[in-house]
């Protein structure tokens, strides 16, 4: 077969693409109203929330690093995260070898929402987990999303993944899950602390 040759038509690229624009689109639409009811009580915004958990997880991340994992642009991931160094979530530094970036880290204060925002996640309130629920039932776990995450991968590129995988690795290893409540472990001995 000729390299130039294409193995698809032009209207199954279409239809391909057009299926995944508008169910991303319907997804997005739930995604976003759960997401915006599970942080209001915090007066957080989805940016804001996505922030705090990137910095969370790459614990020191420059503004760039949160642009790209939090897929936002630079301005929009450096000001919301000064409002959130305003409300004392976020400290800025500079590194002594790296005076052109700018990095966040959060605070004792920001790590305590994220907790308690951990710990107010309720399944009831989620729609995507809702409509996922008849898979769970019939195949005894959630969709794994393989080919969603391939897709992803070769958009965004292999340290975009590795980062979102380990941010549930991290959820996996700093939390218990307690009478259907998520509860934060005590980081030195594995202990739970009392909220």
């Amino acid at each position: 077969m000729n390299h130039n040759e294409k193995e698809y038509t032009i209207k199954e690229a279409l239809l391909f693409s057009q299926r995944v624009a508008q169910l991303s689109k319907a997804l997005w639409k739930s995604i976003e109203k759960d997401w915006q009811q599970w942080i209001k009580p915090y007066d957080l915004n989805i940016n804001e929330h996505h922030i705090l958990w990137i910095a969370d997880h790459l614990n020191g991340a420059s503004i760039s690093e949160i642009a790209k994992f939090g897929v936002m642009h630079v301005s929009t991931a450096f000001n919301f995260s000064k409002k959130l160094e305003e409300r004392g979530y976020l400290e800025f530094s500079k590194k002594a070898d790296d005076k052109r970036n700018t990095y966040i880290k959060l605070t004792a204060q920001g790590e305590e929402v994220l907790s308690k925002l951990l710990e107010d996640f309720s399944p009831e309130r989620n729609s995507v987990l809702k409509g996922a629920l008849p898979l769970q039932n019939l195949y005894g776990k959630f969709p794994e999303m393989m080919e969603m995450m391939c897709i992803i991968r070769n958009i965004y590129g292999d340290d975009f993944m590795e980062i979102f995988e380990q941010s549930f690795h991290n959820i996996e290893d700093t939390y218990n899950d307690e009478d259907g409540t998520l509860t934060k472990k005590n980081s030195q001995d594995g202990q739970l602390i009392s909220s």
